[in-house]
């Protein structure tokens, strides 16, 4: 934290973080299965209070290092994102952190997949690592391009540099690109693959109980820091007529949020073969073709 950081913000950017993250949760459980909004509290208790189950010859220590550090992440990431003018840590190469810290999600899902010492979720781990390979070029690629628009790697100079036109207009390829990559981020929805069915859960097939429960809230805690991202990048961070800068933040994230959980619903998951074509032969070239543009644009 930063000496000219108000103090509120630390104490605030968890409570807001769970708060979104549970939102997200409900409103998937309210698309999916019709529950209500206590469904994930409810699920949350079931969890808490079933018994953990372990394969034969497990790492329990690479499981627990796994689940943990999710949220871990999510947090860490979240700590460089704005709340209205005003973040946690003031870094002034924040979009580069928050870039790194999907490594540690990597990890976290790679770990509590090969910990268990179970087949299924050893494929899903894999299948992650395809899944990063295909989509963290385009997805820094996207990064790039707004930091390019702006002049800086700094999420708060991103945000002020949209004053009258939000990135999301002139760099429309670069956003769509983004919000594909942060499904990819949270392995969610059509980028779930590590997690998909077919492998009974994948990564998470063998997490019960408090790991379980560990586990999704993270994944839901990344997918919530990866829509406030999107805010400071492409959707003029805090800017607005009659709300103050914090609610104008809140509203847009909330609002990129659910369109993110809606999508899981409406489109099936990609196989990671299929997704790697597409990333190399549309995506990357798209990102790049974008980043271009916008490089001229800020030269002349």
């Amino acid at each position: 934290m930063s000496e000219t950081t108000p103090a509120w913000t630390v104490v605030a950017l968890p409570l807001v973080l769970a708060g979104l993250a549970y939102s997200a949760a409900a409103m998937d459980a309210g698309l999916r299965s019709g529950g209500g909004i206590a469904a994930p509290l409810r699920e949350g208790v079931r969890l808490i209070v079933q018994q953990r189950r372990r394969m034969h010859a497990a790492d329990m220590l690479l499981v627990r290092a796994g689940v943990l550090s999710l949220p871990v992440a999510a947090v860490l990431a979240a700590a460089v994102i704005p709340l209205g003018r005003t973040a946690v840590w003031d870094l002034r190469v924040g979009v580069v952190w928050f870039n790194a810290m999907e490594v540690v999600a990597w990890a976290s899902l790679w770990l509590a997949g090969w910990g268990v010492n179970s087949a299924f979720p050893l494929v899903g781990g894999y299948r992650l690592v395809a899944q990063g390979l295909a989509y963290e070029l385009p997805h820094m690629f996207a990064l790039i391009t707004a930091a390019l628009g702006a002049g800086s790697l700094d999420f708060g100079e991103v945000a002020a540099a949209q004053h009258g036109l939000w990135f999301a207009v002139w760099m429309p390829v670069a956003f769509a690109v983004y919000l594909l990559s942060a499904l990819a981020m949270a392995f969610w929805g059509p980028m779930g693959h590590p997690l998909a069915d077919d492998l009974a859960g994948g990564a998470a097939a063998e997490l019960s109980g408090p790991d379980r429960l560990v586990f999704f809230a993270g994944r839901s805690a990344l997918l919530t820091v990866a829509a406030a991202a999107a805010v400071p990048l492409f959707l003029g961070g805090a800017s607005g007529p009659w709300l103050p800068g914090w609610a104008w933040s809140l509203v847009k994230t909330y609002a990129v949020l659910a369109l993110l959980v809606w999508v899981r619903g409406r489109f099936p998951v990609l196989r990671m073969d299929r997704f790697m074509a597409a990333a190399w032969l549309v995506l990357i070239p798209a990102a790049l073709l974008q980043a271009l543009v916008v490089g001229i644009v800020v030269l002349t």
